[in-house]
């Protein structure tokens, strides 16, 4: 990646590169939908990831090429910026927007993206983008702002520059990212711990469904105003912040306040998930694999039945997978309606598991479904040359 990756540079820009930075998607281990919840997550930075290749330039222009899409930008160093249609390099341009409005100073850049992670599979290649611009301007103009900062403000320009109401968890993860780790992250507090994800004689294994997602966005925000509106409810009788501060228990209890049936399947799937997140790190701690495989299960189950951002292609894999006596566990990792699945599969088995499930996906499908295996990984680099 990293020759192909100069060698395009410079005959881009004429010039060597100054620096190589990488910045890793991330799979959520156990924990979905609940970070705009104020819940607790389990995420971890994964090996696949995206590459800039990047030197200032003395013409104050920001160029933006990207290796894995045609559109290219070249833009004035002005004083702010707006996002320009769906193209990708409203990613980085937000982030330039965002350290410009907060008084850092920095000059032209010549950029060249590059990636491995399948765009809109829920692998968080926005937030890839998003922090290893920012790791790069931090590092390039020495603006002093540390990785959990660089987190923030990632989220701050995905939900404000490019409109998703997206939590920290994504941004958080591939910046924070520690090798044969998971984070366990309060997405309220910002609270987090490393917990050993060291999986023995199990793979972690990543299931693209290769389904297009048009409606992810719009879906998102539903279940955000849903979540929000079933808060609303509860929030006459408890004293709460967040869904997650509430116990399954004082739910069963204060159900009824909720008078929609589709909002209290909403609110009883973030907070059974959110207690999963607790159960899930003590499996870990403890080396408990077919624990923490029992409650990917029954975290799936419940995004599919009251959360419903599951979908025919997800709920295939997950099926596959609970009929494999080789899989502990599964369920779909991301915002769901496509996107990917993960699964903990025995080490020996990975081979006849991935063709097993390729040729089940493809019978009932109708198209391929991407395998690949990743560990836990660190977070957002400089690569050395």
């Amino acid at each position: 990646m990293n020759n192909e990756l100069i060698k395009n540079f410079q005959d881009r820009f004429q010039k060597e590169p100054g620096h190589i930075f990488f910045c890793p998607g991330r799979v959520n281990l156990i924990g979905e939908h609940i970070d705009y919840n104020g819940g607790s997550v389990m995420p971890c930075a994964i090996s696949q990831g995206t590459y800039l290749a990047v030197a200032k330039n003395k013409d104050k222009r920001f160029r933006f090429h990207c290796l894995d899409f045609p559109e290219t930008a070249d833009l004035h160093l002005q004083e702010s910026y707006s996002r320009t249609g769906k193209q990708w390099f409203n990613y980085p341009l937000g982030i330039i927007n965002h350290f410009i409005q907060n008084g850092f100073t920095i000059s032209g850049l010549d950029m060249l993206f590059s990636g491995n992670l399948p765009v809109g599979a829920g692998l968080s290649s926005s937030a890839s983008v998003e922090v290893l611009t920012a790791f790069s301007l931090n590092s390039l103009f020495g603006s002093g702002i540390t990785l959990t900062d660089m987190a923030l403000l990632s989220k701050k320009v995905e939900n404000e520059f490019m409109g998703v109401n997206c939590g920290i968890m994504d941004q958080f993860a591939v910046a924070m990212g520690k090798k044969d780790k998971a984070i366990l992250l309060n997405c309220d507090t910002l609270e987090y711990e490393y917990i050993p994800f060291e999986t023995g004689g199990y793979s972690l294994v990543i299931i693209n469904t290769n389904k297009k997602r048009e409606l992810v966005a719009s879906k998102y925000n539903e279940r955000f105003a849903e979540c929000a509106l079933a808060l609303t409810f509860l929030k006459q009788k408890l004293n709460v912040e967040n869904l997650c501060d509430i116990t399954p228990a004082s739910f069963d209890l204060n159900k009824q306040l909720i008078n929609d049936p589709v909002l209290q399947k909403r609110a009883l799937h973030v907070i059974s998930e959110n207690a999963r997140v607790k159960d899930a790190a003590i499996a870990l701690q403890t080396g408990d694999m077919e624990v923490f495989g029992k409650l990917m299960y029954a975290s799936h189950q419940s995004l599919k039945e009251l959360y419903e951002v599951t979908g025919k292609e997800l709920d295939t894999i997950i099926d596959f997978c609970n009929g494999h006596e080789e899989c502990i566990g599964a369920r779909m990792t991301g915002a769901g309606f496509g996107g990917c699945a993960i699964a903990l599969v025995k080490n020996n088995k990975v081979d006849d598991f991935s063709n097993d499930l390729s040729v089940y996906y493809q019978k009932e499908i109708g198209y391929a479904a991407g395998v690949f295996i990743s560990g836990a990984e660190d977070g957002v680099r400089e690569i050395e040359r």
